[in-house]
């Protein structure tokens, strides 16, 4: 019996939630719609004047916006786009960092109807020519650091580059969030239309834009509620994280599930380190985050925070890869937090996690299924493995949170499905009372701190330097980061290896990708075991680095 069943019908509809049959469901309007729900419900007499923003700038100035403000701000930025042009189901590029006017682009995406290309800062100019190449948006929203470290022959499709702090002939960002807009009215699409385009990697290939629909939000909502511990609403709440507002850990589940609440999100401009993220949330009184693994055990690193740092911070929700029982451990007894995990993938999210106000977590345990999602454990041929037996994670195709489709890539869909069910790609056990425990992947994905990380692109990007002959890439275990990225690499007969070549592989990628997709160890071999299709055996190279039990060579 779910602790939900004995809520009221009123309660549960506040969680999108309703009754059926023996279960519950998730259910939304159908002009369900960002801006709808998120800075729209709180823009009343009671409402309007709260702090919706806290912005902390690299000088250490403090700067606040109300609910009232940001709307006004997203107001002319329509406004503006409008007058350019743009409109409903358009792609408007959004390249801006965590900064407050990420949040105000949102919003004005939202009131033209057009879609929200979230695109990371963290990008290359390799992966982010790919994706804007893909998506062939007309239209970016960037800063003049972020620009000018690329170069603009990259972005054919592009005609319009709004900028924050202009150069090179790109339109005043500030100028056009300042647009009169008397007499606008907002074109809002509804649940089912597009609104977000989202790259993230897959095992194969370049990262694949991601459609969600308005309604992913909606959809949400009852798993967010459970992560945050069911105190999204506490007056004295201020959420903040690290994460990527590019992505769904920093967007679909922090700044947005704020705004639901009608409560203030902190942010800034820093890259992400312990003693970073203390101070800050000792300086904003931050009660809520959301923090990949990796970060809590970076936070971990103190053994006794509450000495040193007066915190407000009660509540960390966290996802992207397993948590670690000793770091579930170390946020309760030593941070003094509640830490809910979840699970899920940027096409369907919010399948298992963790509610410690509604029941009890078990220490290295992915939780149980979230209310309104089926999820069952199949084996290779789709059926249903019994309890304690491992099997790949699914759930159905008519899943809640699920995506409306991949940009351009028709069939990809076809490859995620297995029968009825969604495929996932992770193998999990679940015991008696329906906990499910993380067993790994069953394909070639890297998942590393909380990244989605394509072996295939990385691959792609080092056969493209003159030194290399052939090369592989594989998530190598690690305790820190569930996986690093390790890269085999076979040479040109012309070229000695040593660890200078080694560091210029790593930059090589780091500068024409990501930082994170840079492999953080490289191994020279003199040639590949192959399989009888003629490709790699990458599965060799896994038992390989398995069988080495952490060593590093």
């Amino acid at each position: 019996m779910s602790p939900l069943d004995t809520w009221s019908d009123e309660r549960l509809a506040a969680l999108n939630l309703g009754r059926e049959g023996s279960g519950l469901r998730i259910a939304w309007p159908p002009d369900a719609n960002i801006h709808a729900m998120t800075l729209g419900r709180h823009l009343g007499p009671g409402d309007r004047d709260r702090t919706a923003l806290i912005f902390e700038a690299p000088d250490g100035t403090v700067s606040r916006q109300t609910f009232a403000e940001v709307d006004r701000a997203a107001t002319g930025l329509a406004a503006a786009l409008r007058a350019e042009g743009f409109g409903r189901g358009d792609l408007v590029g959004l390249h801006l960092g965590q900064h407050p006017d990420t949040a105000v682009a949102h919003m004005a995406v939202s009131k033209i109807g057009a879609v929200a290309v979230t695109l990371s800062q963290l990008y290359g100019p390799d992966t982010l020519a790919h994706a804007l190449g893909d998506c062939r948006a007309r239209v970016l929203l960037t800063d003049r650091a972020a620009w000018t470290a690329l170069d603009a022959g990259l972005f054919p499709h592009l005609t319009h580059v709004f900028m924050r702090d202009p150069v090179d002939g790109a339109r005043d960002l500030a100028a056009a969030v300042a647009t009169p807009a008397d007499g606008f009215v907002p074109d809002f699409t509804g649940a089912d239309d597009p609104a977000l385009l989202m790259y993230t990697s897959g095992s194969t290939g370049k990262p694949k834009g991601i459609l969600h629909g308005n309604r992913v939000l909606a959809a949400y909502t009852p798993s967010i509620a459970l992560f945050f511990n069911l105190s999204m609403a506490d007056e004295d709440a201020v959420f903040w994280s690290p994460s990527d507002w590019a992505w769904v850990g920093g967007l679909l589940d922090m700044l947005f599930p704020a705004w639901m609440a009608g409560r203030p999100v902190a942010t800034s401009l820093d890259r992400f380190s312990a003693a970073q993220a203390y101070a800050f949330m000792a300086r904003h009184r931050v009660t809520h985050t959301f923090l990949a693994p990796t970060a809590i055990k970076r936070l971990a690193q103190e053994p006794d925070p509450r000495s040193r740092h007066d915190l407000a911070l009660r509540v960390i929700c966290t996802g992207g890869e397993a948590l670690a029982a000793e770091t579930l451990d170390w946020a309760e007894r030593r941070l003094g937090v509640t830490c809910n995990e979840f699970y899920g993938m940027t096409e369907v999210n919010h399948l298992i996690g963790n509610c410690a106000a509604l029941y009890p977590r078990r220490p290295g345990s992915m939780g149980r299924a979230y209310p309104g999602h089926e999820v069952a454990l199949v084996d290779a041929d789709g059926a249903p493995v019994p309890d304690g037996e491992p099997g790949e994670i699914v759930t159905p195709a008519t899943s809640p949170t699920r995506f409306l489709g991949y940009l351009n890539n028709p069939g990809k869909e076809a490859e995620m499905r297995l029968g009825p069910w969604l495929r996932t790609h992770d193998l999990a056990v679940r015991d008696a009372d329906g906990y499910f425990w993380y067993k790994g992947r069953s394909d070639d994905l890297i998942k590393s701190s909380g990244f989605r990380i394509g072996p295939a692109e990385i691959e792609d990007c080092l056969l493209a330097h003159p030194a290399v002959a052939e090369c592989a890439v594989i998530g190598k275990p690690d305790p820190d980061r569930g996986q690093i990225v390790k890269a085999f690499v076979r040479l040109r007969d012309t070229v000695a290896g040593d660890s200078r070549l080694k560091e210029d592989l790593v930059a090589h990628v780091r500068t024409r990708l990501a930082a994170y997709k840079a492999p953080r160890e490289v191994e020279f071999v003199a040639d590949f075991e192959m399989t009888s299709s003629g490709k790699i055996n990458r599965r060799s190279l896994r038992a390989l680095e398995a069988a080495r039990k952490g060593d590093r060579p």
